[in-house]
C-alpha cells in the first residue's frame, strides 16, 4: 500500500525469510562459523539456541545456500513426533528406503547406518539438522543421543545439530540429558541485535527495497530497538506498521511518536526496555546523517563476507562482528580475564556524501604526519590543555580537564577522517559509498565494541571513543595513546593527555577502530580450506617462534584446531578453535606491516 508512496520497489519489511533481504549481523556470522564447524570432517554435535525471531532460521537457511562438498543434509522441521516417527523422517530426508508403514526403530535405525556407511565410504558426510528442537521429547532426545553411536573408528557417520529456543538449554540440563548435553561439542546462543545493528538493520533492508535509507530517523530508529529489545522479527513487524502511519499521516519521514503508535498498535503494551547496547547515538545513523567528506585513508583488500555469505551490493553489512554490549552473553572471542567481554565488529552505515577536506594536522597534534583534520575551533580551555606540559596536564582538576575535553570533543566525520589518516591519507572514498564498505575493499575493517581500556591497550590500535556527557550531544574524541596513567587523546583543539578515570564518566565505553586484515573472509573452522588456512599456519608457526616450511596445507584440520585453541589461550581469547575476528586481530600482530599505527607509537 504504501511502497509506491517512498519509491519502494516491494515492501522492505515482510517477516517472510526472503533471501533477498539478509542482513547478517556479528553473531549470526559467528553462529554461522559453528555450524560450518559442525559440517566439518571433525564436527560433532552443535547447539545453537535463541529468543524467538532472533534469526536461527535465517542462520540454517544461510547454512543451506553454502556450497557444502560432499554434505548430506536432513532437515526436521516439526520435532513433535514419537521415536519411530522421527527416525522415519530422518530416512525419509535422507532417501533411506524402508518398508512402510514403518514399524521396527530397529530396523530403521540399521538402513539408516547402512545408508551412512555407504555415504562416509563414498567421502560424503551426513547432516542431520533438529529445528524447534526445545520440543522433542525426551524419550526422541534419548534417541538422539544413541544415534550419535553410530560411528567408524575415526569420526561419527551423522553430525547432529540442535536448533532451538532458551528452553532448549534447560531442557539440557536435566540430570537425565547429562549423557546427551556432554557429547554436545559446540554451544553457541544467538542475542538480540544491539541499537546499532538494529538502525543498520532498518537501512539495509530500506535500502534493498529500493528506498532511502533514511526513511527512519536516529531517534525513530532508538525507538524501534526500544520496543523490539533489538529482535529482528519484532523490527520488522513495528517498522512495517510505522511506514503504513506515516503514509496514512501523509508525510515522507518516520517520527518517534509513529513508532511508538506502530508498537502499541502491533505488540499491545510495550515491552520494558532491554538494554543491548551504550546510550544512543552511535557510529552508523551519524555516518548515514553526515554529509560523506572526501577522505583520505589507508592500503586495503576486497570486502568481507563471512562464509561465502553474498551480500553484494550491500557490502556494509558484511563487515565482521558485533554489538557494542559491555557483557554479552555469547561471544565467541573473550578478551583477557581482566577486560570486560569485547563486542565483535559492527558494520558502519552508509552516509549520503562528504563535501568537505579536513586540513593539515594542528599544532601539538598525537596524528601522524600527513594525517587529516577537521577544522578545529580551539577554545581557551583546550589550547591551554594542549599547552601544559604532560605532568601538569594528568594533574589539571577534573573540572578543567572535562572542560577542554566537552570543547574539543567533535562530531564523527572529523574524526573518523583523521582515523583513517592515520592509515593512509591518499585513499578517497568516493560521495555515497559506505565507508565501511569502501575501506574492506581495500583490506582496511572497521570494529567496534564496548570494553574497558585494557581491551583497547590489548588491541592496541587508535580509536575512536564515543562521549556522551551529561546533558549533552553524543560527540567523539581520537585514542592516539594509553599510557600507563594517561590516556592521549587528539581533540579539535590538539593533543590533551588525561588519566582514564576522568574520562569514566562520560566515554561510555564504546569505540571505533580500524585493522588490516589479510583475509577475504573472517571467520574460519574446521573444514575449511584456502590460500587464508595457509595464512593462518604461518603466523600460528611465527607466534610459537618456529621456522615456516612451505608449501603449508591449506586445510582447517583438527590439529590445526588445537594450534588455534594455544594461541587463543596464550593471548587471553575464548579458547574455541574457531579463527574468528579477535584471533585474526591477534594473529596479524604476530608480524604487524611497517607503518601500522598503533596507541604506543601515537604518544
Amino acid at each position: 500500500m504504501y511502497a509506491a508512496y517512498f519509491n519502494l520497489r516491494e515492501p522492505p519489511f515482510s517477516i517472510a525469510p526472503d533471501p533477498a533481504f539478509l542482513y547478517m549481523s556479528s553473531r549470526h556470522q559467528e553462529a554461522l562459523g559453528h555450524l560450518l564447524y559442525g559440517t566439518g570432517q571433525f564436527g560433532g554435535f552443535v547447539q545453537l539456541t535463541g529468543e524467538v525471531g532472533t534469526g536461527k532460521t535465517t542462520i540454517v537457511r544461510t547454512l543451506l545456500v553454502q556450497k557444502l562438498d560432499n554434505v548430506d543434509v536432513a532437515m526436521i522441521h516439526n520435532p513433535r513426533q514419537s521415536e519411530l516417527e522421527f527416525v522415519a523422517s530422518i530416512c525419509d530426508e535422507l532417501g533411506v528406503p524402508y518398508d512402510k508403514p514403518a514399524t521396527s526403530i530397529k530396523a530403521l535405525v540399521d538402513g539408516l547406518n547402512d545408508h551412512l556407511l555407504r555415504a562416509h565410504a563414498a567421502g560424503r558426510r551426513t547432516v542431520l539438522i533438529i529445528d524447534e528442537a526445545q520440543n522433542l521429547a525426551p524419550s526422541v532426545l534419548e534417541q538422539v543421543r544413541l544415534l550419535t553411536n553410530l560411528e567408524t573408528d575415526k569420526e561419527k557417520l551423522l553430525r547432529i545439530m540442535l536448533i532451538g529456543q532458551p528452553e532448549l538449554i534447560e531442557l539440557l540440563a536435566r540430570p537425565e540429558l547429562r549423557q546427551l548435553a556432554s557429547r554436545i561439542t559446540a554451544r553457541y546462543h544467538l542475542t538480540p541485535l544491539s541499537a546499532a545493528e538494529t538502525s543498520q538493520y532498518i537501512m539495509h533492508r530500506l535500502r534493498v527495497a529500493g528506498g532511502p535509507a533514511d526513511l527512519f530517523g536516529e531517534a525513530a530508529m532508538r525507538r524501534v530497538h526500544r520496543l523490539a529489545n533489538g529482535v529482528p522479527r519484532l523490527v520488522n513487524i513495528i517498522c512495517d506498521r510505522a511506514l503504513l502511519g506515516a503514509y496514512a499521516k501523509g508525510t515522507r519521514a518516520v517520527t518517534p511518536d509513529i513508532v511508538e503508535r506502530a508498537g502499541a498498535e502491533t505488540l499491545g503494551s510495550a515491552p520494558a526496555p532491554r538494554r543491548t547496547s551504550p546510550a544512543p547515538g552511535g557510529w552508523p545513523e551519524l555516518l548515514r546523517r553526515r554529509p560523506l567528506l572526501l577522505i583520505e585513508a589507508a592500503l586495503a583488500i576486497a570486502a568481507l563476507i563471512i562464509a561465502g555469505v553474498m551480500l553484494r551490493a550491500y557490502l556494509g553489512t558484511a563487515a565482521a562482528p558485533g554489538p557494542p554490549q559491555r557483557a554479552a552473553a555469547a561471544v565467541p572471542e573473550a578478551q583477557p580475564p581482566a577486560a570486560a567481554p569485547a563486542a565483535a565488529a559492527a558494520p558502519i552505515a552508509p552516509t549520503d556524501s562528504w563535501s568537505a577536506t579536513a586540513p593539515a594536522p594542528t599544532a601539538g597534534s598525537a596524528d601522524t604526519p600527513g594525517a587529516s583534520q577537521a577544522p578545529a575551533q580551539s577554545s581557551p580551555a583546550a589550547a591551554e590543555a594542549v599547552a601544559q606540559p604532560a605532568a601538569a596536564q594528568a594533574a589539571e582538576p577534573p573540572q578543567a580537564a572535562a572542560e577542554a575535553l566537552r570543547q574539543g570533543a567533535e562530531p564523527l566525520a572529523p574524526v573518523l577522517a583523521r582515523l583513517i589518516g592515520l592509515w593512509d591519507p591518499k585513499i578517497v572514498i568516493a560521495a555515497g559509498e559506505n565507508v565501511c564498505a569502501a575501506l574492506a575493499q581495500r583490506r582496511l575493517q572497521c570494529y567496534t565494541g564496548v570494553g574497558p581500556w585494557a581491551e583497547l591497550a590489548a588491541i592496541n590500535r587508535p580509536a575512536i571513543l564515543t562521549l556522551n556527557p551529561a546533558g549533552g550531544e553524543t560527540r567523539y574524541v581520537l585514542l592516539r595513546s594509553l599510557e600507563r596513567d594517561a590516556a592521549v587523546l587528539q581533540t579539535a583543539g590538539g593533543s590533551l593527555r588525561l588519566p582514564p578515570a576522568q574520562l569514566e564518566n562520560i566515554w561510555n565505553g564504546q569505540y571505533l577502530l580500524l585493522w588490516r586484515s589479510e583475509t577475504d573472509q573472517l571467520s574460519f573452522a574446521p573444514g575449511s580450506h584456502g590460500a587464508a588456512i595457509a595464512w593462518i599456519r604461518e603466523r600460528l608457526t611465527m607466534a610459537a617462534g618456529k621456522p615456516v616450511t612451505l608449501p603449508l596445507p591449506e586445510r582447517y584440520d583438527e590439529r590445526l584446531r588445537e594450534s588455534v585453541k594455544q594461541f587463543q589461550a596464550s593471548h587471553g581469547l575464548k579458547v574455541d578453535g574457531i579463527a574468528g575476528v579477535r584471533t585474526l586481530m591477534a594473529l596479524a600482530e604476530v608480524q604487524r606491516p611497517a607503518g601500522t599505527p598503533t596507541l604506543e607509537s601515537g604518544g
